[in-house]
């Protein structure tokens, strides 16, 4: 195996091209931020052929001056002085109406089914490794170089996708949804390095954000109320419903799912002397089912809207019960689990019951056997409780 994001070996440049880095152009996602600033000064530093290109994805009211806020009007400003210092052309692309329907109607749509989406991988999945790496193919670029912390490699069936060098950087949760075919244009020059050397990095080229702090939240949510923002788009969206416990009781009233996710347990609104935690949302009867905290233990999930990037077919790994890494929250560590079936759907099921899998997530793969590379993974579509007190 061969990453492709060191040192030029074999007469390939760094980025893996049999060329000079002169003769080879990059387009260089540049979202303002430290990590895709300091990308384009690196490759405009080794002689590529570099062309900046900022997505204007949301730039609507409180979020133009909403600190954290990716591709809002700050944030282009930032990376028009990036381009300038680093000397590079750059462009900026009007990409809001895309965005909003991508990204932003399917967030409010996926609450309102009473699952929890990630608007960040449907960014990744949809905005920008798809629209954004065509337009960089109609420019003529040879690859997409962007910010994010994992790696690719060259593997014996094709280009594979590994966790970042830096564990604590890693971005492979987010990015599971690339595809094969994205990976070979795709490449990720801060795989390989701790955040401390990039920000050094920046510092080295003088670069204007080296000080701007990371982005945290999600731009289209500038004052972090998700259930404001569904309402914004689907005004409809409040209506409400009973909180039932599993054992079957009506322990009060809600004035809407959105405000629910699974394993919630503070703001539920009722007082039962017991600590209770959201376990169920049942968006077709407006129920927000609470329980004990065991009552969040899942003993496996399938996943729909499936990428596969592990060896041979995910049907043939299925069957055979294949080992594998399971990660269901970007926050925790994959844990041992393996594929198969369920009512005709990929699965896995978890050698040790997983507490507050929700629906909506995704559910990341990584090889058994070599933990950093990532097989792929899905959307959770359905759990599969540990409880039996709580219907599937």
């Amino acid at each position: 195996m061969t990453d492709l994001t060191t040192a030029s070996t074999g007469g390939l440049n760094s980025l893996g091209f049999a060329k000079p880095p002169s003769e080879t152009r990059v387009v260089a996602a540049m979202s303002g931020g430290v990590d895709s600033s300091v990308v384009a000064a690196m490759l405009a530093e080794e002689g590529y052929d570099v062309v900046g290109i900022t997505l204007q994805l949301y730039d609507h009211g409180a979020a133009i001056e909403k600190k954290g806020a990716c591709c809002a009007g700050q944030d282009i400003h930032d990376a028009r002085n990036v381009a300038d210092q680093v000397g590079i052309p750059h462009y900026v692309l009007d990409y809001e109406s895309r965005f909003r329907e991508q990204v932003m109607e399917d967030f409010a749509d996926t609450y309102l089914t009473g699952s929890t989406p990630i608007p960040c991988i449907r960014c990744n999945q949809t905005v920008k490794f798809k629209d954004l790496l065509a337009t960089a193919k109609e420019l003529g670029a040879d690859c997409l170089a962007t910010g994010h912390y994992i790696r690719r490699a060259d593997g014996e069936d094709g280009a594979e996708l590994h966790r970042a060098a830096d564990p604590s950087r890693d971005q492979s949760y987010f990015l599971f949804a690339t595809t094969r075919e994205q990976l070979g244009f795709l490449r990720f020059p801060l795989g390989n390095l701790p955040k401390t050397e990039v920000r050094e990095l920046a510092d080295k080229y003088n670069l204007p954000v080296a000080a701007k702090p990371d982005s945290q939240d999600i731009c289209f949510v500038p004052q972090g109320s998700y259930a404001d923002v569904v309402r914004k788009l689907r005004p409809r969206a409040g209506r409400g419903g009973e909180i039932v416990h599993i054992d079957g009781r009506v322990l009060g009233e809600h004035k809407g799912v959105i405000h629910y996710t699974i394993g919630q347990r503070r703001g539920l609104g009722i007082a039962t002397g017991e600590p209770l935690f959201v376990v169920k949302i049942d968006a077709a009867t407006r129920r927000v089912i609470v329980g004990p905290r065991e009552a969040l233990l899942t003993a496996g999930l399938t996943m729909e809207e499936l990428n596969w990037l592990g060896d041979g077919t995910l049907e043939a790994a299925c069957n055979e019960a294949r080992p594998v890494l399971a990660r269901v929250r970007s926050t925790r560590e994959p844990l041992p689990a393996k594929l198969g079936w369920h009512e005709n759907q990929p699965a896995v099921y978890f050698s040790i019951p997983e507490e507050g899998v929700a629906k909506g997530q995704a559910c990341v793969l990584y090889d058994f056997s070599c933990e950093t590379r990532v097989m792929g993974g899905g959307f959770i579509a359905s759990t599969i409780p540990a409880d039996e007190r709580i219907p599937a």
